[in-house]
């Protein structure tokens, strides 16, 4: 009997080492799925990656290269500018034209992000009623995003036209003086914002309005047994629950609207008297609108808007971070 129990011990030990043994091999099958796994997933992020890099990272490797050298026509054929590090971006602060750029940069920015955002907002929230013919009409206002902006360009340059242009038609039909809207100052500005801000509604008005569709319709039913009106039904529901949305609505139409180009150079080429120019016109301008271009100057105005989008974006993660974690 004492033999027997003896042992046990070892029969014991070795079942368990019997038992690794077996278990061995199926830890180590199971140890390459993951890595058979993981190149699976790289080979499909090859391709992905190989655009990024080719169409994204370099553009903007050679953009600061430029920012950073000394380029002529010559050397930017030949590939021999000489390095002159911040000299171009001291060149473009010391520059006239730099304080208002940035003034008609930021304002042109803020205001169309302003109106784009409330505009597209009333009107998903007047389509998310679903009456009949809803669904018509947001299909129609989908027309000034489809178009091509050369064409939606040019026609509001035509609307505009001091002598010819069907606004001041109208404004002479009902007895106000014609208004100079694409060459004067006073006025540039605020006709490339009307016009960008009638493009980009629509945007806002597809994004805000699949997000109303996620909110659950018992919250109003609820909101509305509880005696709560229209008006407060969307400050307690519709807002509070739109913040995701709306957050990735105003990043997006930011990153849009600072590299606005092709409107303001058709409807005003950034005049009169640079009234109109922004950062996009100015980098234009600067590398291909003259007899000499600037290369250098103009990459570093690019780079400022590179720049100025890469905060935001961050501080937009950053906040999304937050309210995750709260």
């Amino acid at each position: 009997m004492n033999d027997t129990t003896q042992h046990l011990p070892d029969l014991k030990s070795s079942k368990a080492s019997a038992g690794a043994l077996s278990a061995a091999p199926a830890n180590t099958s199971k140890r390459r799925r993951p890595a058979s796994t993981q190149w699976a997933a790289w080979g499909f992020l090859a391709p992905v990656t190989a655009y990024l890099a080719l169409f994204y990272a370099y553009p903007l490797y050679r953009n600061i290269d430029l920012s950073l050298r000394d380029y002529t026509v010559r050397s930017f054929v030949q590939g021999n500018a000489p390095f002159i590090g911040l000299k171009n971006y001291r060149t473009v602060f010391d520059d006239p034209t730099f304080a208002p750029a940035l003034l008609h940069t930021v304002v042109f920015t803020a205001v169309c992000l302003a109106f784009q955002y409330a505009i597209g907002l009333a009107l998903a929230v007047f389509f998310h009623q679903n009456f009949r013919l809803s669904a018509t009409l947001r299909a129609l206002f989908l027309v000034p995003w489809l178009l091509p902006l050369i064409v939606s360009a040019s026609t509001w340059s035509w609307m505009l036209n001091s002598d010819s242009g069907i606004v001041n038609a109208t404004l002479h039909a009902i007895g106000i003086g014609p208004v100079n809207w694409l060459t004067s100052p006073s006025w540039s500005l605020p006709s490339v914002i009307i016009a960008n801000v009638w493009i980009g509604v629509p945007f806002n008005l597809v994004v805000l309005y699949s997000g109303l569709q996620s909110i659950p319709a018992g919250l109003y039913e609820a909101a509305a047994l509880d005696g709560a009106g229209p008006w407060r039904r969307f400050l307690s529901i519709t807002f509070p629950l739109l913040r995701p949305v709306s957050a990735i609505t105003l990043l997006l139409g930011l990153v849009y609207t600072l590299k606005v180009f092709d409107i303001i150079w058709i409807m005003t080429k950034g005049g009169p008297a640079d009234s109109s120019t922004t950062f996009a016109t100015w980098s234009y301008q600067l590398g291909f609108g003259n007899l000499l271009p600037a290369f250098g100057p103009g990459a570093a105005v690019g780079n400022l808007l590179v720049v100025a989008a890469l905060v935001f974006g961050l501080v937009y993660v950053r906040a999304q971070r937050k309210q995750a974690l709260s």
